[in-house]
């Protein structure tokens, strides 16, 4: 078992086969179920950061969203995850052709997601484009990486929101939704989401209990009638 190191630095994430073994306990917030909105067909939640959006394969990583949803609302059905580390607003279906329709309209980029985070150091520019492909560091996974020649067209329209003396809080809009975009598309325009333990360095990671990462809000046509719902959940951080 090698110990990975990135930048010089140890990690302390450990690599078997290509599977992270990473030294860390599962401790998931044990937040009380937040419902930012609930009718026949939707569930609008809001994730804490910490709480896996699905179980694991582990027993000791059992616990997640997906579970506590279903023991309240034991008809609910996934649409889509969230990274553990993030936290915000995750959609679930109540009823098999609800799950269809917002399926759909993620598989066709239909829905609006808007998330905030707050970055390492001041950035000049007022907004921006990163339009940087990725693909998965297949030896290092889940990581993921710049690929101009065999990456996954990636798209992020980022937007300053405050300036830190050593920080910024931006806007973040993912055109696609590639695993880990906004983490990566943050680390190449050279602004590492602070918090962050899989793409930080040491400093970056110290500097904050948890990764700076919200999905705030979420805009989608209702599966009955289609009219636009825009929903939206406080910051935490």
């Amino acid at each position: 078992m090698d110990k990975k190191k990135k930048g010089g630095r140890d990690t302390g994430v450990f690599w078997f086969y290509g599977q992270c073994m990473e030294k860390f306990v599962y401790d998931p917030p044990m937040d009380p179920l937040a419902v930012v909105y609930a009718d026949d067909d939707l569930l609008i939640i809001d994730k804490p950061s910490g709480l896996l959006s699905v179980p694991g394969k582990a027993e000791a990583h059992q616990d997640s969203l997906e579970l506590r949803v279903r023991a309240a609302y034991p008809e609910a059905l996934l649409v889509h995850r969230l990274d553990m580390d993030t936290s915000g607003i995750m959609v679930f279906a109540r009823n098999k052709p609800a799950q269809r329709h917002l399926g759909m309209q993620f598989e066709k980029r239909m829905m609006k997601k808007i998330y905030v985070a707050r970055v390492d150091g001041v950035i000049d520019a007022d907004e921006g484009v990163v339009d940087l492909p990725l693909i998965l560091d297949w030896p290092n996974r889940p990581l993921q990486i710049v690929d101009h020649e065999n990456g996954k067209l990636a798209i992020t329209v980022w937007r300053v929101l405050s300036r830190e003396p050593h920080a910024t809080r931006v806007e973040l809009k993912p055109e696609t939704g590639r695993t880990h975009q906004l983490r990566v598309h943050m680390q190449a325009l050279g602004h590492t989401i602070l918090g962050d333990r899989f793409y930080g360095n040491d400093v970056q990671i110290a500097a904050e209990p948890r990764l700076q990462l919200h999905a705030q809000q979420l805009s989608l046509r209702h599966p009955n009638g289609g009219a636009w719902h825009e929903f939206k959940c406080d910051v935490s951080f």
